[in-house]
């Protein structure tokens, strides 16, 4: 017989096995109780994967640059993508705490969009790309379905 998400063994277990700690897997029972992925987490997860994996590859594309920092400004921009796939993966897993670097990590790329915008050649079309996606990953992430999801009070 398979155990419910309800089930309090099943949540101790799951607890157990969470990479991030039991408190985070608490987190994720609003989710899980709803019946599967909400579909606002599961858009705003993938829009931030994919920032996060586009970071990544800039930060190893850096590495072979002609630069005398390249390894040093590589490894800076892999850290950095760190947080958007931090936060892709909170997202997809329903846990509370990643609505926070995903919020940081649009705000952040809205200017990073205007600056592209206004250059010239392909990169505007990549800061038009960019600035769609933190939009609609910030209505996304705000939306009240979405921190009912995460189990987030809204206040009135």
């Amino acid at each position: 017989m398979s155990q419910t998400p309800q089930d309090p063994a099943h949540a101790a277990a799951a607890a157990q096995d969470d990479p991030l700690g039991p408190a985070d897997a608490a987190q994720a029972a609003p989710a899980a109780q709803a019946g599967g992925p909400h579909p606002r987490l599961t858009a705003a997860a993938v829009i931030a994967g994919v920032e996060g994996l586009v970071v990544a590859a800039w930060g190893v594309a850096m590495f072979f640059t002609d630069s005398d920092n390249a390894v040093l400004a590589g490894l800076t921009v892999l850290v950095l993508a760190a947080l958007p796939l931090a936060a892709a993966y909170g997202l997809r897993k329903a846990l509370r705490w990643s609505r926070g670097p995903a919020l940081v990590m649009q705000i952040l790329a809205l200017p990073v969009a205007w600056t592209m915008l206004h250059s010239s050649g392909a990169v505007v079309a990549a800061g038009a790309a960019l600035g769609l996606l933190a939009v609609a990953a910030i209505v996304l992430l705000v939306h009240p379905s979405t921190t009912d999801a995460l189990g987030i009070r809204r206040t009135t």
